[in-house]
């Protein structure tokens, strides 16, 4: 299916998902430089052009140094409950300045790599009204890669104030879903997942090997 063809007849909103503890990591992840940038810049960077405007999910207080246009706002629902949080943060913000926006679509501040046509290729798979499109690679769910109906706001809101394990994918089943499958990125070193997330210095050290490559094949 074309983009064209999809119900979403705009570009939707983009979140930037930076709202995590970065235990693993030992700081907050979205200043970690990668290629001598923070990681926030680099996945702002991917994101920006493939939606209408984008904002951050922040609960660090530590500055992010970021444009003036970009917004920066907490979870919601206190207690750093999960990545949901920061999506449905992303969804009030949207309602509250952008009340023509019918979806956002979410990233983590920790994947550099995502698709440049992620948000294209997830809003082509929109059939109909409250839909979740989600991203896969390899059979496997990346479900905060996504594109999420703003109208079911207060449906998540309930869940995470109401749901003991809060798993991601349990409220995505709960929805009709999209599935867009996303190859691999095939390098010298064998296939990599451009879903990959940096959570500790070890995966820093591999996703510096792997920039200069994946930065010179989309030139």
């Amino acid at each position: 299916m074309s983009v064209s063809a999809s119900p979403l007849a705009n570009l939707p909103r983009g979140v930037v998902l930076a709202g995590g503890l970065s235990s693993r990591m030992g700081q907050d992840k979205a200043a970690v430089m990668l290629g001598g940038k923070p990681l926030v810049h680099r996945v702002i960077e991917r994101l920006a052009p493939q939606t209408a405007g984008l904002s951050v999910n922040s609960n660090m207080s530590t500055g992010l140094d970021l444009a003036p246009a970009i917004a920066v706002f907490g979870d919601t629902v206190p207690g750093h409950v999960g990545p949901m949080a920061g999506v449905l943060s992303g969804m009030r913000h949207a309602a509250r300045h952008f009340p023509v926006a019918s979806h956002i679509a979410t990233v983590p501040t920790d994947t550099p790599f995502f698709p440049a046509d992620l948000v294209a290729r997830l809003q082509a798979a929109i059939t109909e009204p409250g839909q979740i499109a989600v991203a896969y690679s390899a059979g496997i769910m990346h479900p905060v890669f996504a594109l999420w109906p703003v109208a079911i706001a207060d449906e998540l809101e309930h869940w995470l104030l109401t749901d003991d394990k809060r798993r991601v994918r349990g409220f995505i089943e709960r929805h009709p879903v999209a599935k867009v499958d996303f190859a691999m990125i095939e390098t010298v070193d064998g296939p990599i997942d451009p879903f990959f997330n940096i959570n500790t210095p070890d995966d820093l050290e591999m996703a510096e090997r792997w920039l200069l490559f994946i930065e010179g094949i989309e030139r």
